[in-house]
């Protein structure tokens, strides 16, 4: 028996600790650990709650717009204007999150992901006239490696052109994603960190200039999408068919929906293209979502106890010393239970609801591989589900953009001077983003915000029930465990906002060696 230990785990944002306890080659326990304490919650009592919408997308510079959007879904209640937006401002809102939705699932799979898989050796003796494969092997014969080197030596199949292919597109993925960034700062001013979304709708004014700008880069976009970012998954998936089977997981996932389709007031009744709701592998209905449900707690995180709790009763105060604990990160719950979210998530919500369109595209993929819905729950499924996504967003980014009126209203009025509490159930790219604040006299008095990532990379809770990432690596197969690439594959595939190398200890805690698996 021996432990495995990845820290820090890398191509993840942030600070990812992964402990797993290897008996004859299987995983047979397994830690994920926040690794870094930021209380930006904390920051936000005492002034006035509009800062959330600014403060708050600093959680993360990869999805602030989800962050600063979900911040003001709490005001729009708080302040008593959630059932007044302005169809200008419902649509611009949706706009600017599809577009950063776009550039982050680009992001995860060929910056972040997709090295996995690919031998980037295989540009070594390239000799063609590609422009890319050609700066990438300069790199490479000059020794300037990163962000390919330092690296595991995983089970690559790709042929040598396959390869070079996705190299290619690895490049071409950067300039693809910045396009992705300049429409969402077509209406959100700048990016990251947007200006415009606020409180009653956002201060873009759209003009038939802006509205021809973000629809020129979407198409572009949705080439990509169709000729590259769509048929290299495919391309893996083939190559790497077992990894259907590997991953599982909880099997119960959770959406809050995303992009909304009118502005009533009730979120939970909100009609969203992707919708809300409650998964579950055993029949894959879609079950209605009771807010009320959710609870965070912290047995196993470092912060002082406060038992399940309500998110607009947390607290986030640390106690670094607490015994037994091992993650900066809490535990979420939905009525006790683990929730995986992310795109996989809101593709089998959609899925479950009869989207036909959702289901043409997910039954097209199963078929190729003679396949059931089964197979979803695991690494290429969360994969297969952030692709087919990007596909769906994008084309309705089209779609909305022409539905934008210049010089009809963007945002509603509203009074400052409140004491009310609101809550804001949204998606991140990486799923479902809660965040609740209260206000008393016009000033915040408490602000708790549950990430995708708490959900996901959670610790095991008072119940002894693992997170999501741990019970995904439990019972994983690992063929050697000096290089146990299998358990970063896994992480990756859920997209963690956090990051690491590898070294294995015996279970008494002595270093045994270490390994780096990549670079950020």
């Amino acid at each position: 028996m021996a432990k495995i230990v990845i820290d820090p785990v890398t191509r993840v944002e942030g600070h990812l600790k992964i402990e797993a306890v290897v008996d004859g080659g299987v995983v047979k326990e397994a830690r994920s650990s926040g690794m870094m304490y930021r209380g930006l919650e904390n920051i936000l009592i005492g002034r006035d709650p509009r800062d959330a919408g600014r403060i708050m997308q600093r959680i993360c510079g990869v999805c602030p717009t989800s962050h600063g959007l979900t911040a003001v879904f709490a005001l729009d209640e708080a302040y008593g204007v959630n059932g007044v937006i302005p169809d200008n401002g419902r649509i611009l809102r949706n706009l600017i999150q599809g577009a950063n939705f776009v550039q982050s699932h680009i992001l995860h799979f060929y910056q972040l992901a997709a090295l996995d898989y690919v031998d980037v050796t295989a540009v070594a003796d390239y000799s063609g006239s590609d422009p890319s494969l050609k700066k990438v092997k300069d790199f490479i014969k000059r020794g300037h490696l990163g962000p390919f080197m330092p690296r595991y030596e995983g089970d690559y199949r790709l042929s040598k052109e396959e390869n070079r292919a996705a190299v290619a597109h690895y490049v071409e993925a950067l300039n693809l994603r910045r396009l992705a960034h300049e429409a969402v700062s077509v209406f959100g001013g700048k990016m990251p960190h947007n200006m415009s979304i606020v409180p009653g709708g956002v201060t873009a004014e759209p003009s038939i200039d802006k509205i021809a700008n973000f629809l020129w880069k979407i198409e572009q976009l949705c080439d990509f999408i169709d000729h590259r970012y769509l048929p290299d998954v495919m391309m893996v998936a083939k190559r790497y068919s077992d990894y259907f089977g590997i991953g599982a997981g909880c099997k119960q996932l959770m959406s809050f929906g995303v992009f909304d389709l009118d502005s009533n007031p009730d979120l939970t009744q909100r009609k969203r293209y992707i919708p809300q709701g409650i998964v579950k592998a055993a029949d894959l209905k879609l079950r209605a979502l009771d807010p009320a449900r959710i609870t965070e707690e912290v047995a196993n995180s470092w912060f002082q106890e406060t038992g399940p709790v309500s998110p607009y009763d947390g607290q986030t105060t640390p106690d670094r010393d607490k015994a037994g604990a091992y993650s900066w990160i809490k535990s979420p719950r939905y009525g006790s239970e683990v929730m995986e979210v992310g795109p996989l998530a809101r593709m089998l919500a959609s899925y479950a609801a009869g989207d036909q369109e959702v289901r043409g595209m997910v039954d097209g993929v199963l078929q190729k591989f003679n396949a059931g819905p089964e197979v979803l729950f695991s690494v290429l499924g969360r994969h297969a589900a952030r692709a087919i996504e990007t596909k769906l967003v994008a084309e309705r980014l089209k779609e909305w953009v022409l539905q934008v009126k210049p010089g009809q209203p963007v945002f509603a009025d509203y009074s400052l001077d409140v004491t009310n509490r609101g809550m804001g159930l949204h998606e991140a790219p990486r799923g479902a983003l809660g965040h609740w604040i209260v206000v008393e006299g016009g000033k915040t008095k408490n602000y708790q915000a549950v990430v995708p990532t708490t959900w996901n990379a959670g610790p095991m809770d008072a119940n002894g029930q693992p997170g999501p990432i741990e019970q995904s690596l439990i019972g994983t197969r690992v063929k050697d465990q000096n290089n146990p690439f299998e358990l970063v594959r896994i992480v990756r595939s859920y997209d963690p906002c956090l990051s690491c190398a590898v070294h294995v200890v015996s279970p008494k805690g002595q270093d045994l060696g270490r390994y780096v698996v990549g670079v950020e």
